[in-house]
């Protein structure tokens, strides 16, 4: 796969014999090199390696530093902190450790770099949920930032992590690039009143939490039938007394790309129940909003229609 001048590659192999200009360690935030990939790259590379890097720790968790590389074939290894000495880690620290990889690999001016499955080892973290907020990461990399990288590899040891990584992420940017285009991309969100309370879902796929039921408008879909089209397929609703209530365009709203939410208000017909994109469903009162983590801005968005309601003013 190539993304403007970058190939992306998904490989079965041992990272520390891959030849390239750095890999990628998915290190804890005090940079000492245990078990895992870390471990793996200190047998293959040395013990100066783990020196050099405890040296210039602790770093924050999400952030990335660089040391040589000792006897790896590489020239480097960016150490990017997926968590703390307690192996906990979620969506946020393995984007913001995958962003500060190719930060640290931008300042270096390599021009080729290999991945392990970040946060998939002793942090357990889901393979196919690393995958899709790598390949993220990777998008978003490489149509926002001026890189110097020509080759980024996705390197799985095990052969279900290759499997799982080869299809996720070629498959997310097969889509970007041929349906989606550069953006920005526009999408729908419904506040769906049924029996007094807030229809939300909350998400299988990164960015995760819970969130209003929508999805991206089709070519040649209106608003108005890309929104019922997804409440059919996210919730099984029908939608009664549908209204435009405003749109939300503010960049960084969403951590994948620059999104336009048009947000609907309507009635909901049926019974509430989660599509296959959903990975649970419930009813909740506008006053518990702020109990629960939301995705993208969506608890601003519900803010707004309180305040709508309450001041009887229609929020365009």
């Amino acid at each position: 796969m190539k993304v403007g001048d970058c190939e992306i590659k998904i490989i079965y192999g041992d990272i520390t014999g891959v030849a390239v200009d750095a890999i990628v360690n998915a290190a804890n935030n005090k940079l000492q090199m245990g078990g895992g990939v870390a471990g793996a790259i200190k047998k293959a590379g040395g013990a100066s390696i783990e020196d050099e890097a405890v040296k210039k720790g602790p770093i924050e968790i999400g952030g990335a530093i660089t040391t040589r590389a000792g006897s790896l074939k590489a020239r480097y290894v960016i150490h990017a902190a997926t968590m703390g000495l307690d192996h906990k880690t979620d969506e946020i620290k393995i984007r913001n450790s995958c962003a500060s990889a190719f930060k640290v690999a931008d300042e270096l001016k390599i021009k080729s770099i290999a991945f392990p499955a970040l946060g998939c080892g002793v942090g357990g973290f889901p393979l196919k949920a690393s995958a899709k907020i790598m390949a993220q990461e990777v998008m978003k990399h490489l149509r926002e930032a001026k890189t110097s990288l020509k080759e980024i590899i996705f390197c799985m040891h095990e052969k279900e992590a290759y499997e799982i990584f080869d299809k996720n992420v070629a498959g997310y940017i097969d889509y970007m690039l041929t349906k989606q285009g550069r953006g920005p991309f526009v999408a729908v969100d419904a506040i769906i009143d049924i029996d007094g309370g807030i229809v939300i879902i909350e998400r299988s796929n990164p960015p995760f939490g819970w969130a209003l039921p929508g999805g991206f408008v089709d070519n040649y879909e209106s608003l108005e039938d890309a929104v019922r089209r997804e409440m059919k397929e996210e919730t099984s609703l029908e939608l009664l007394d549908l209204k435009q209530f405003h749109a939300y365009s503010k960049p960084g709203r969403d951590p994948r790309f620059h999104t336009i939410g048009i947000v609907f208000t309507a009635k909901g017909k049926g019974t509430p129940k989660a599509g296959d994109d959903a990975a649970n469903l419930k009813v909740i009162k506008l006053t518990d909003i702020d109990n629960i983590p939301f995705a993208f801005d969506h608890n601003q968005v519900l803010k707004d229609y309180i305040s709508s309601k309450q001041s009887n003013h229609r929020f365009l």
